[in-house]
């Protein structure tokens, strides 16, 4: 069952009040039911389940001997997947291992060997997310221009809500106003304070103002939005770490998860962005967006096999509700039902 990253509410009380309707602003929506979460993941990776299915069975189909031209063909249907050319070549090894050992020599018994090694990768790329001992725990939100980073912050906000729990926004994106703006409706939708200052303000120092906030009041969640910015541009990354250090001043352990948002349909050419902001911001977790627009996501595996970060979350819409906690063993066994 997909579960949400952050738990069940802490409070019947709380739950009910974030769930009730206020006037002129939309009430949180509660946390959608494990089958319309798994409804909702079908359709949204529909697009690189049709790829790599009907490249696999049409690999397979009709063929009982595993030879050299199978496992070729093999290799390039989970490449066109993008789900990485070490993931591939370390499954065809397996594959080749078992057949030389006996251990499997039917074709038809391929899909299960590939669905058991990718699991296996984005399991082992998973660890819990860290919780502060006190509140807040605090989520700082990075990535480059355009992938969605404020919608995301939006849609986490809604969800923690609908669950229960309290939550303060850190409008950190200072350089572009309309980021601020956008961050406020999303605050007024969900009915969560946004922590602002003007357009052109020290990022640090809103973040500081932020958490101040929520310290004084244990809210138990801040959500921090940055600007967006180039892995290429040392000077605005290291502001990232400048924010780290400000934010530590405050709580020792901030920030808990430095989150990356990413866009699926970047497949490939975004795994150098994300290394290049975790070397400097510390990443401990992906949010991959726009998933339902690509047929490469198998990008989620080649992400989670070469940099060794858990997939936290995956968009597969616009609506709110198309921000799905991420579940390996759902999202292999859909990927390759």
């Amino acid at each position: 069952m997909i579960r949400s990253l952050f738990g069940s509410g802490d409070s019947k009380e709380r739950a009910e009040e974030a769930s009730a309707p206020q006037t002129g602003v939309a009430a949180p929506a509660a946390a959608p039911k494990a089958s319309s979460l798994l409804d909702r993941l079908k359709q949204g990776i529909q697009k690189t389940r049709a790829g790599i299915v009907t490249a696999l069975e049409d690999t397979i189909q009709g063929k009982k001997e595993i030879d050299a031209e199978l496992l070729e063909e093999l290799e390039f249907a989970l490449i066109g997947a993008d789900v990485g050319i070490q993931t591939a070549t370390e499954v065809l090894e397996r594959i080749r291992q078992r057949v030389d050992r006996k251990l499997v020599n039917d074709a038809g018994e391929l899909k299960a060997l590939i669905r058991e090694h990718l699991l296996e990768v984005l399991q082992t790329a998973e660890r819990p997310m860290v919780r502060a001992a006190t509140p807040p725990t605090v989520l700082m939100i990075v990535g480059v221009n355009g992938v969605g980073k404020t919608t995301t912050i939006g849609k986490l906000a809604q969800q923690l809500g609908g669950e229960g729990k309290s939550v303060l926004l850190c409008a950190a994106d200072t350089f572009r106003a309309a980021a601020i703006e956008q961050l406020e409706v999303w605050g007024q939708r969900t009915s969560t304070e946004v922590i602002r200052q003007k357009a052109g303000a020290d990022p640090s120092s809103v973040m500081f103002d932020a958490l101040q906030a929520a310290k004084s009041r244990a809210t138990e969640y801040v959500i921090v939005d940055t600007a967006g910015r180039l892995h290429t541009k040392s000077n605005l990354m290291a502001e990232l770490d400048k924010m780290r250090r400000t934010a530590q001043k405050v709580i020792p352990d901030a920030p808990h998860e430095v989150w990356l948002v990413m866009d699926a349909t970047t497949g490939q050419n975004g795994l150098e962005q994300a290394r290049k902001f975790t070397e400097s911001s510390g990443v401990t977790g992906i949010v991959l967006t726009k998933l339902d627009g690509t047929a490469k996501g198998g990008v989620v595996v080649a992400i989670a096999r070469e940099l060794m970060l858990p997939i936290r979350y995956i968009g597969v819409g616009e609506q709110a509700g198309d921000l799905l906690p991420f579940d390996a063993e759902q999202f292999v066994g859909t990927l390759l039902a």
